[in-house]
């Protein structure tokens, strides 16, 4: 089993700091990930198990509060656990009164995805859809964090990752920068620290900004902190609750 098998739930805060801002708490994120056997997995696994991604994020604190309005944003990706293949990314993104929600679907074997929004509020609007080619293997944003996690890191061995994202590809950079100790939820550990090009003309993201991913420097790799600096401010977002289920037992961390 990979590290975060069978089981296992990520919780963070993030954080804000702009000019005079400091640190203000905006949104939770939490990560999950569960392997099953389901009878709903077959359509997706040969095996009849599939891995399940999960990622909420919700505006809380300091957001709603300066704003007046609330986001929250819901992904779920269905992973072939033997190959490591996407096979189909769904969007739910609340952003006050607007929603949308959408499905890719992913053949790897055709090297094809097709990507599908709707408005929920509009049923009669027609929907929104993307179609592309890839070449090779292709993750999805959710996976590509999980992939990350299962390769040999080493400081200076940079790599590319091909991350499809609303129906487009991009060939995302990631920069192994260097290694030391941190303290976090899990204790002092040995950290490794990796910059994820999303900014920038043709990238992931638009506008200018910075994305940097601390994880454990072990077998686990999991992520402890995230730095993201951009236009809007520094957001920083740092895990405070670990849970790991190992068949019948589970090891929980948490910081309060």
């Amino acid at each position: 089993l990979r590290p975060f098998e069978p089981a296992e739930e990520l919780i963070y805060q993030a954080e804000i700091s702009r000019s005079f801002l400091k640190k203000l708490d905006v949104a939770e994120f939490k990560l999950k990930a569960q392997r099953t056997n389901s009878r709903k997995s077959n359509a997706h696994s040969n095996t009849g198990e599939t891995l399940v991604l999960n990622c909420d994020i919700a505006s809380k604190g300091f957001f709603p509060k300066l704003f007046g309005i609330r986001f929250r944003e819901t992904l779920e990706s269905t992973i072939d656990p033997v190959t490591f293949t996407v096979q189909s990314s769904k969007r739910i993104d609340e952003h006050g009164k607007r929603i949308r929600s959408s499905e890719a679907v992913f053949d790897q074997a055709r090297g094809k995805v097709s990507w599908t929004e709707l408005d929920p509020n509009d049923p009669q609007r027609p929907p929104r859809v993307v179609n592309a080619e890839f070449k090779g293997p292709v993750h999805d944003i959710l996976s590509a964090i999980y992939f990350i996690r299962t390769q040999p890191l080493q400081v200076g061995k940079d790599f590319e990752l091909p991350i499809s994202d609303s129906g487009q590809l991009y060939k995302v950079p990631i920069r192994v920068l260097e290694k030391k100790k941190l303290k976090t939820v899990l204790g002092r550990v040995d950290a490794i620290l990796l910059q994820v090009d999303l900014f920038g003309s043709g990238g992931m993201l638009d506008g200018t900004g910075k994305f940097f991913l601390w994880l454990t420097d072990d077998a686990r790799k999991i992520p402890v902190s995230v730095k993201i600096k951009s236009e809007f401010g520094t957001f920083d977002i740092t895990l405070k609750k670990f849970k790991h289920s190992q068949g019948a037992q589970q090891y929980l961390t948490q910081q309060d």
